[in-house]
């Protein structure tokens, strides 16, 4: 019989023309492909059982979750690899011939039988899209998988959002001081001052909240729809000392009550909100903010010509997501009635950021595999991978995007010029 990888590249071939974008070691031991490739590790004929039921991304995350596949190696370094090797020659369209015999050889390598059981840890969300029920259930899946995962894989500022590197080349340098100069520059762009008002939507784990009330004395109101960092922001301002500039609210966007805020921010919140809810996301932030008031988004983007998310993180990640790119959502702040004074793409800052929680993932295997599991430690794996091919490749970005609450006569209250705000080593 034939060793079971070239059967398996027998098959391949009959989609993707030329030689195999990886090296397969299949469940027999027998390996296929160019030597100088990624090496993929089939361990069960479950894993080709999957694709057959469930073809394309989501069966092949899936193999890969519950242990099916695997790779040797860095998982990102591979899936570029081989996402260039497919993009780079023409997918093949077999005919009906073709087809035939290709069931019949996936048959042969055990393909055929009953689908696989699904890996724990799919969204299950039910009634209307982005009501607030389901967006709470949305939020709920992702971010309180528990604060100590998340204190696992963060550093110690806790903040979950792509970090501002102003100092690469040192190596003392952290992430941590990257994520305090992200929140300072955010601080800068708004003009916070003493007794400002900041309103923070979608505060995290209170990052940016506690970083404005202490550094910048500012009286900031927080808001999530996540229990889990609901409790954390509490506890945390007033073990930081700041309880008395700092109002955590449990609440939806959309039941935000008051205004007169002199500043508003979204910190990569905006891609929950959803396509048809955005204008009126937009239009509450507008109204929070007193005339002259200011609001920084910071907002993940897809590419004009890419789509965002994907089937395997919308099942497993973050359901109803949705981005657009950069120029869509500025419009929609404009159409609200906010003048946009500036954007600024953080994109290599992503990168850089996803890479060091990659990193920290790595280091601490088998403190998360003990505290979550391995298939939720495998599908956080797959996730940052993905993520920072995304942002490495522009199929996404992720943005500052500066606006302002104009006064009746149309005066901002701004600076001609962005200068004053940067980082003198930023613009060295």
């Amino acid at each position: 019989m034939r060793p079971a990888a070239d059967r398996l590249a027998q098959l391949l071939g009959h989609f993707v023309p030329g030689p195999l974008p990886v090296r397969i070691r299949a469940w027999d031991g027998s390996q296929s492909g160019p030597a100088d490739a990624p090496l993929v590790i089939l361990r069960s004929p479950a894993a080709l059982r999957r694709l057959m039921w469930q073809p394309g991304e989501l069966g092949l995350a899936e193999a890969y979750i519950t242990g099916d596949l695997d790779v040797e190696g860095d998982l990102a370094d591979a899936l570029s690899h081989a996402g260039r090797s497919v993009r780079d020659r023409s997918p093949a369209r077999p005919g009906p011939a073709a087809l035939a015999s290709a069931a019949a050889l996936a048959a042969r390598l055990g393909a055929a039988g009953p689908p696989p059981r699904r890996p724990g840890g799919r969204a299950r969300l039910t009634g209307g899209l982005h009501s607030v029920a389901r967006d709470r259930a949305g939020i709920s899946h992702h971010y309180d998988l528990s604060n100590d995962f998340y204190a696992l894989l963060l550093d110690e500022t806790m903040a979950y959002s792509c970090a501002y590197w102003t100092r690469r080349d040192d190596p003392a340098y952290t992430l941590a001081d990257a994520q305090r100069d992200k929140f300072d520059l955010i601080c800068r762009k708004l003009g916070l001052g003493s007794g400002d008002r900041l309103l923070d939507v979608g505060c995290g784990w209170g990052s940016l909240t506690v970083h404005a009330a202490r550094e910048h004395k500012a009286r900031v109101t927080a808001v999530t729809l996540s229990r889990a960092q609901h409790a954390h922001v509490t506890e945390r301002a007033a073990r930081e000392g700041v309880a008395d500039l700092v109002d955590v609210q449990l609440r939806h966007w959309r039941d935000i009550d008051g205004g007169g805020y002199d500043a508003a921010a979204a910190i990569e919140m905006g891609e929950h909100v959803g396509d048809a809810e955005y204008p009126a996301f937009a239009a509450k932030l507008h109204d929070a903010l007193r005339p002259g008031g200011r609001l920084l988004i910071q907002q993940m983007s897809r590419g004009a010509h890419a789509p965002g998310g994907g089937a395997f993180i919308e099942t497993y990640i973050a359901p109803d997501m949705h981005m657009r790119p950069v120029g869509r959502t500025v419009d929609l702040l404009e159409r609200s009635g906010l003048e946009v004074r500036s954007t600024e793409s953080l994109r290599e800052h992503y990168t850089t950021t996803i890479d060091a929680w990659r990193a920290t993932l790595e280091r601490r295997w088998s403190d998360v595999e003990d505290l979550v599991g391995e298939t939720t430690a495998r599908v956080w794996r797959l996730y940052l991978a993905g993520a920072s091919l995304a942002f490495t490749e522009r199929r996404m970005g992720v943005d500052h995007i500066l606006a302002v609450r104009n006064t009746r006569d149309g005066a901002s209250g701004m600076p001609a010029t962005s200068a004053p705000w940067y980082h003198p080593a930023i613009t060295a």
